[in-house]
C-alpha cells in the first residue's frame, strides 16, 4: 500500500503542495453515463485495502467508499450524461465529467494526476498518469469513488428498465445485454452511437 505513494512522494517533491487523482469508470458501456472523481488525499495517507478499483471485488470497492469519502481533503464525483456522450464522443465526455469532478474540490490541487495517457480538454494543470489507478494512492482512491457511484447508479436503472439487466453488467456489452437489445430494442440511456452494428 505504501508503494502507492511513491510516485505522488516524487512529485510533491517537486514542489507541489496539493495533488489529486483523477479517474473515470463507464467509458466502454453500451448504456448509462460516463463517471468520474478526483481525490485530494492527505499526503501519506493508508487506508487499508486501496488499490486501482478493476482488482478489487464490488464488495470491497463498496467498503472502500466511506472511509475514502471521510478521510480525503476534498473529492469530487461528477457524471458525462448519455446525451454529452453522444453529442461530444466519449473521449471529450469524459474529459467533461473530469472537469466537473475537479471543480468540485475545494481547496483546489496544483496538480490533477490524470489515468491514462490523454488530457487534451482538461482544463486544470495536470500531468497523465499510464496506468495510474495501480501507482498513485489519489487515483485509486478516485479509481473507487468512480466506479462506485456509477455501478450505483446502474442499479437504479435496472430498476427503471428492469428488461436489460443492468444490475448485472452495469451496461457493458455482455451476452445478455446484447440478448437484451435483440429482444427489446434500446433504451433511453443506451449509447446509440456504440450500437451501430446493430442498429446502423
Amino acid at each position: 500500500m505504501t508503494e502507492l505513494w511513491t510516485l505522488e512522494n516524487e512529485i510533491y517533491g517537486e514542489g507541489y503542495t496539493l495533488l489529486a487523482g483523477v479517474d473515470e469508470a463507464g467509458r466502454g458501456p453500451l448504456a448509462g453515463p460516463v463517471c468520474a472523481a478526483a481525490v485530494i488525499l492527505p499526503q501519506g495517507l493508508v487506508i487499508e485495502g486501496l488499490d486501482d478499483s478493476k482488482k478489487l471485488t464490488e464488495k470491497k470497492r463498496e467498503a472502500l467508499f466511506d472511509p475514502i469519502c471521510d478521510q480525503a481533503v476534498s473529492y469530487g464525483i461528477a457524471f458525462a450524461s448519455v446525451e454529452e456522450i453522444e453529442a461530444l464522443n466519449i473521449l471529450n465526455a469524459t474529459f467533461l465529467a473530469m472537469n466537473r469532478a475537479l471543480e468540485k474540490l475545494d481547496p483546489a490541487p496544483a496538480l490533477a494526476l490524470i489515468d491514462g495517457n490523454r488530457s487534451t480538454g482538461i482544463h486544470f494543470p495536470n500531468r497523465c498518469i499510464v496506468k495510474g489507478d495501480a501507482k498513485c494512492a489519489d487515483i485509486a482512491a478516485a479509481s473507487v469513488l468512480a466506479k462506485v457511484t456509477r455501478d450505483r447508479y446502474m442499479l437504479q436503472m435496472a430498476e427503471q428498465y428492469p428488461a436489460y439487466h443492468f444490475e448485472q453488467h452495469k451496461g457493458y456489452g455482455t451476452k445478455l445485454h446484447y440478448e437484451a437489445l435483440r429482444a427489446f430494442g434500446p433504451s433511453p440511456i443506451h449509447r446509440m452511437s456504440f450500437l451501430k452494428k446493430l442498429y446502423g
